[in-house]
């Protein structure tokens, strides 16, 4: 039974505390009870947290072992960090640390490029007043988000594909060669995987991403803008000195979010680059990550112990990455994630 306000009363401070500790547990499932509904509907989400996420880590113990299917995870022979060591410095170590090299600059660009986009955007939206006209641009720029990212990638490949007897070239590559470039070989081309790459991610999220800075921003007071504009401030100062700093807590929250991610590059949307012009093997030396160099090591090349050792690195880089950011971020300002 939870206490009641005439029982706090005749209760001294101590007696308070005593009954709050003895009845912790007992007052914790009635709340759950109470709210059942709402820890229901959470039910889906934790299953999918156990069975995607937790019960996943239980592999990793592949990198550490001679992985042997016969034996099991468990009963495969201990070789400590031998694998790590072969993945760093031995046979494989090139194709390794190109890989690594590349997942970070592919990361770094989309950080560089693709983080202020979202931003503009929201600013963009909200200083449309017309709530017709914001809405259907919020929802064309939302669209391409629902798209498949194998329906993205072959929108790619018809745009840029340099064409043959039988088939005529994309647009993109005929507007190239009206401009003089005759051999349009960009899908082809290592050096302008990265631009295709980054260019098509923007386009297809950065108007979903812009969902969370425009409610930062609609969450603003407007008489901060009128305070402003009294100030004699125009628009491109209300944007710097009021919305900017009102939606700071949210900028730094999600800057340590994609900070976290800087190593994580999905191999899906590479890959299908990839064999979209013909297995792609040319395009190795800028499109190749860490995550599709696991993909050809475990799956390709029979090699489980060192593609679990390459993604248990690129796991630690990103937990170090988060833990640093979040440290930097609590003693520059008083926004952090945790």
């Amino acid at each position: 039974m939870q206490i009641t306000n005439e029982l706090k009363k005749q209760m001294t401070e101590e007696e308070l505390l005593e009954y709050i500790e003895k009845n912790k547990w007992k007052n914790r499932f009635l709340t759950i009870v109470s709210d059942w509904r709402l820890y229901l509907m959470l039910l889906p989400l934790i299953l999918v947290f156990i069975f995607w996420k937790y019960m996943p880590m239980y592999g990793l113990l592949i990198a550490f072992k001679d992985f042997n299917a016969v034996d099991g995870v468990t009963n495969s022979p201990f070789v400590g960090l031998y694998h790590f060591h072969d993945l760093m410095f031995g046979g494989n170590s090139a194709s390794f640390w190109r890989a690594f090299r590349n997942t970070f600059l592919l990361s770094f660009y989309g950080l560089l490029f693709g983080f202020p986009v979202p931003i503009i955007l929201a600013l963009f939206f909200s200083e449309i007043k017309n709530n017709v006209l914001r809405g259907a641009l919020q929802i064309f720029t939302y669209l391409p988000k629902f798209i498949s990212t194998v329906v993205t990638t072959t929108l790619v490949t018809l745009l840029l594909k340099r064409g043959n007897e039988q088939f005529a070239p994309g647009v993109l590559t005929q507007v190239l060669q009206f401009f003089g470039d005759t051999h349009a070989t960009v899908l082809t081309d290592p050096k302008c995987f990265r631009a295709v790459y980054h260019i098509s991610g923007i386009w297809e999220g950065s108007g979903y991403g812009s969902i969370v800075y425009f409610a930062a921003i609609m969450g603003i007071s407007p008489t901060n803008y009128e305070a402003a504009r009294i100030d004699g401030a125009n628009k491109m100062a209300q944007i710097r000195y009021v919305t900017l700093p009102g939606m700071a807590s949210t900028l730094v929250i999600m800057l340590i979010l994609r900070i976290g991610s800087l190593l994580e590059v999905g191999y899906e949307k590479i890959i299908l680059l990839q064999e979209g012009v013909g297995g792609g093997s040319s395009l190795y030396e800028t499109a190749e990550v860490l995550s599709t160099f696991s993909y050809r090591l475990g799956l390709g090349g029979g090699q489980p112990e060192l593609a679990a050792a390459s993604d248990f690195f690129n796991a630690i880089i990103a937990m170090l990455l988060v833990i640093g950011s979040n440290m930097i971020s609590r003693r520059v300002s008083s926004t952090s994630l945790y």
